[in-house]
């Protein structure tokens, strides 16, 4: 079997990486994949890793915080992007389609309906998941509004689905990076980081820099390429301990006594995966809320920039209650990858 992940966005975040996994994991079930970008991604995740990919249009409607005009231009260019998709699929041979997220389960959905082959979609925004229950089986991620509905109703099969993170990322040692770690470092202080995914945004470079000019009795980790340039002054600061973009995340979870991260997809998975209880930082891509402290009750706590040190504090004060609830919501982001791959086969049977 052959199936082709339609994926959103320029290969190069998080959704880059949900779609490798799900490669990944695919093979081990004994189905090849290939990857599809739009023909403007860099595909920098991919490329990194000597994996090649095909090209077809993706438009991106804006996803979370699309505007009504942007759903507009996006469903003009999904008619021809989906013709040029149902191409691909034919011209590949693929026996199916997986859709993930956004524009890439979107048109994902659309040109497996011209081509005649089974789909299955990754849903987390309003649109993706509003249109891809009307068209074929869908996996509902945690961001999308539906998850906490007790009764989203389809006449396809749906399934609500943690992220498939990698499993290995439980599996850190935080005594393989010890000799790695700056001087700052104080093996007698708790230690927090602080990251919003691969890239470091704004607003998590000001609630780290906020909390390191309120508390000196912590290792204050920050990782993360800044967006922009100007990020740099704004963790440049004594306590601030700012590791950059590192290849060994799972031993600094290992490490770390809390997480700081944004209310969004594959981090936060693997933090409470690894038992981590989580500050999520509001608002700090684009203003998007996804409401997950609520989907991980009791193991997350929301926070804003200005109260970033009141509630941190209040975490470390239920700390081991937090640590408690990840651990139960562990075991089923574990199980996750294996229900994933085993909805897609079940819907990609012909």
């Amino acid at each position: 079997m052959k199936l082709l992940l339609f994926v959103t966005g320029r290969g190069i975040g998080g959704d880059a990486l949900l779609a490798f996994n799900i490669m990944e994991y695919l093979k081990q079930e004994g189905i090849d994949s290939e990857i599809v970008l739009d023909p403007s991604a860099p595909g920098y995740y991919f490329k990194k890793r000597n994996i090649s990919w095909l090209q077809s249009p993706i438009p991106n409607a804006g996803g979370h915080a699309a505007s009504k005009m942007k759903l507009l231009k996006a469903g003009i260019k999904a008619t021809l992007a989906s013709m040029k998709g149902a191409s691909l699929i034919r011209k590949e041979g693929a026996d199916g389609v997986i859709g993930v997220i956004g524009g890439g389960a979107i048109i994902g959905s659309l040109s497996a309906k011209l081509a005649r082959v089974p789909d299955v979609s990754l849903v987390s925004t309003p649109t993706d998941t509003k249109i891809s229950l009307k068209l074929n089986p869908t996996l509902i991620l945690p961001e999308s509004p539906l998850y906490l509905n007790s009764n989203p109703t389809s006449k396809y099969d749906f399934k609500k689905q943690y992220f498939p993170i990698n499993l290995n990322i439980t599996q850190g040692n935080k005594n393989n990076i010890l000799d790695k770690l700056p001087s700052q470092f104080d093996d007698a202080k708790p230690s927090i980081l602080f990251a919003s995914g691969s890239t470091l945004f704004d607003g998590m470079a000001q609630a780290a820099r906020k909390f390191a000019e309120e508390n000196d009795d912590y290792n204050i980790f920050v990782i993360g390429d800044p967006l922009k340039e100007q990020l740099n002054e704004v963790i440049d600061y004594p306590n601030i301990i700012n590791l950059g973009y590192i290849n060994y995340i799972a031993d600094l979870y290992d490490l770390v006594d809390l997480a700081v991260i944004t209310d969004d997809g594959l981090t936060l998975h693997e933090t409470i995966a690894c038992q981590i209880p989580v500050v999520v930082v509001l608002g700090v891509k684009y203003g998007r809320y996804h409401n997950l402290a609520s989907v991980f009750e009791g193991a997350v706590l929301e926070s804003g920039v200005d109260n970033i040190t009141e509630v941190v504090k209040d975490a470390f004060d239920s700390k081991d209650s937090m640590k408690e609830a990840a651990k139960k919501y562990s075991v089923d982001i574990l199980d996750a990858p294996y229900e994933l791959c085993e909805f897609i086969k079940k819907h990609m049977k012909k």
